[in-house]
This record gives structure tokens, sequence and C-alpha cells, in this order.
């Protein structure tokens, strides 16, 4: 599985620009802001894997809960977190997150019930979803029998009150970020670039336990840290909706491919990349690549856009090439001008050899500021 996913090391802080708030035409966007003490317990796993990527923010909190968690268990939170990145399903907590955004996750009752019945629960939803992986649900099926057990000690342990004390006043948080939102009309740039119809309801859920992640389930739903400011919310939600930006079994995705299995350089950062970044897939880097490509468009029309050489060289490991090539030839393209179906774009720049290795190296090193003979690795 290849999970998509921001990462806060990357979406940097920007103030509210007031130039936003001058609405031209009619609101499309319809936003939702709300918090989920079962999602919050879910992205909770990271810290109590003790997973480095998230012990950077939540190391105090794991070492407080887990003496509460008895050790068996504790090993097992491990264990598991690790079957799921050799398995191919990536990273546990926002993976499960994906399952569990079907049916209730207002709570660790809730997450409970659904492990305990996954198949009449959980699999009509994700089976509609255009996240459905049967392997991955397969997987799923066979570890939901542990993760109730986890959930059963995490909810003994009092998890619920434990989160009530570090959240601080998230309702005061909801109301505040839901009226900011409102002068962000992302759903009609989405359908600009995108050439597709969107449902104009963006959901953002507020946690306090998910960082670095923003997080895409089911629908157009994401998940994020409460504490993160207005434009960082805009460009997660830029990002998000986007997925996946064309269908990845189509012609034009099938096309790219075919070129891009061709190039000496991006199958390479494929399979030599730290797998922690998730995108272990030429198409699962393309399907995130062209998101980010479409989103910085969309950040920089809102006015919450980041340079771009600085975002991609700060992101992943700089691993985005990809991204800042296609980023660069929709900026030649002036697509954020003329907008159109971004599937019928990207057959007809395959098509016209615009993925041929010299010439998409040559793009990304102009849009990235790197020599086009070291565009990757970063040097260290």
């Amino acid at each position: 599985m290849d999970r998509r996913f921001f990462l806060a090391a990357s979406l940097g802080s920007l103030a509210l620009p007031a130039l936003v708030r001058a609405q031209e035409v009619s609101q499309r966007t319809r936003w939702k802001v709300r918090a989920s003490e079962g999602f919050d317990a879910l992205a909770f796993l990271g810290p109590l894997a003790g997973r480095e990527l998230y012990l950077k923010y939540y190391q105090n909190d794991a070492e407080a809960f887990a003496p509460r968690l008895s050790e068996p268990l504790r090993a097992d939170i491990k264990a598991l977190w690790q079957e799921a990145e050799d398995s191919g399903f990536g990273l546990l907590g926002p993976g499960l997150s994906v399952f569990f955004s079907g049916n209730d996750d207002s709570s660790m009752a809730a997450l409970i019930e659904s492990a305990a019945a996954p198949e009449a629960r959980l699999l009509a939803s994700y089976r509609g979803s255009d996240k459905w992986d049967e392997k991955d649900w397969r997987w799923f099926l066979g570890v939901a029998p542990r993760l109730k057990m986890i959930f059963e000690a995490m909810q003994g342990a009092g998890f619920a009150a434990f989160r009530a004390e570090r959240i601080g006043d998230l309702d005061r948080r909801i109301v505040q970020l839901q009226s900011d939102l409102g002068a962000y009309d992302v759903i009609r740039w989405h359908e600009k670039l995108t050439g597709r119809t969107f449902d104009p309801e963006i959901e953002v859920v507020l946690l306090q336990f998910c960082k670095p992640h923003g997080i895409s389930v089911q629908g157009q739903t994401f998940l994020q840290a409460a504490d993160w400011n207005t434009p960082i919310t805009v460009r997660v939600a830029a990002h998000e909706m986007l997925h996946p930006p064309v269908p990845m079994d189509g012609a034009a995705a099938i096309a790219a491919l075919a070129a891009l299995a061709r190039d000496p350089l991006i199958p390479r950062i494929v399979k030599e990349h730290d797998p922690k970044w998730g995108y272990t897939t030429l198409e699962g880097l393309l399907n995130e690549d062209m998101a980010q490509a479409l989103d910085q468009l969309i950040s920089e029309a809102l006015g919450v856009g980041r340079n771009p050489a600085d975002r991609w060289r700060k992101a992943d490991d700089g691993i985005h090439v990809l991204a800042g090539a296609i980023y660069g030839m929709l900026r030649d393209d002036h697509w954020i001008d003329t907008g159109g179906s971004i599937e019928d774009w990207l057959a007809a720049a395959v098509k016209a050899g615009r993925f041929a290795p010299p010439r998409l190296h040559a793009v990304a090193a102009r849009v990235l500021e790197r020599p086009i003979d070291a565009l990757w690795p970063l040097p260290a």
C-alpha cells in the first residue's frame, strides 16, 4: 500500500493572507471541521511502537502512557508495525485510519466494535472507496483480532482521559479554523485543474497525535494536527483531495508509467529511498507527485504556496523529483490559467516525449534548483 500523506516538516508556516478574503465568485467549497478520539488512538500507535518518526513529537507522551499497557501488548504493537511495513501494507497508523474511516471513529469503543466485526462494519465502505486494495484488506482481516485486544487495553488504560488532558480547548480551535477556512475555495481549483467534478464538502479532522502526517482517508476527509495553522490546513486539503489525480489504471497513467520505467533515475529513487516515506512503487510515486505538482499550483493561487525548490528539498529526503518536473511542465503550459482534463494533459505530455529522461530531468533541475546530474540523492 502506498500511503499518501503530507509531512509537517515540509509544510512550513505562513500568515493568513488578506487577499484571499476577497471572493469574486460564489464559494464552491464547504468546510467541516471536527475531532476524533478513534483516529487519535490509531495515530498514537506510532509513538507506542517506538518509531523515531513519531517520537520526535510524542516521546514524553509515549513514555507516560506505555507503562499502563502490559509488556506483551507493547511488544505486539511494535511487531504489528513492523509486519505492516514488511507486508507492503505500509505505515500502520495511517493505513488503519483508511479502514476505520468507513464507520464510526468517534471513540475507542467504536474502534473495538469495528475490529470485532470488520466484514460487517467496514468492508462495504472500504470496497466502495477509491482506496480499495484486496491484498491490504486480507492482511487487515488477519490482524483485526490483535488490534481489538490492543484497543481494549488502551481503553482500559484510560486513553480517552489521557488524550483529553493533552489536547486542550479543541472546541475553540474547531470553531476558529472553521471560520478561517471559509476564505479558501479549494474545490473550485481542484475542478479547474483536473477537469473533474468534486463533492463540495471537505472534512478536516483535528488530532493530537498524528504529526508529522496529514492523512487522506475515505471520501473527502483528511486528518491533521490540531495546532497546524490555517495555511497548512489549506495546503493539506489542496493535496489530499487530489488522490488519485488520474485513474491509475487508465491509458494515460499506464503510458506515463511505461515511460518512467525506462528512466534511469525515477525507478532508482523508488527502489533506494527510505521506505518510511512510503511511495515504494512507481505507480505510488506517480500518484503522489502528480498530486503534489497540482497542489503546488493551487496553493500558489490561494496565496499560501511555498517556494517549490525549498519545498521539495525539505520533503522526504528530496525524493519528489518527478513532482518538480510535472509542476514545471504545468507552469510552462500556463495550466493555472487554462485548466482542463489533467488526464488528457498527461497523455499528451507522454506522447510528445516530455517524459523522456533528458527533457524530464531538465525541467526538474530548473524547478528544484539542482544540477541536472545531481537531482537525487541530495548531498549530505
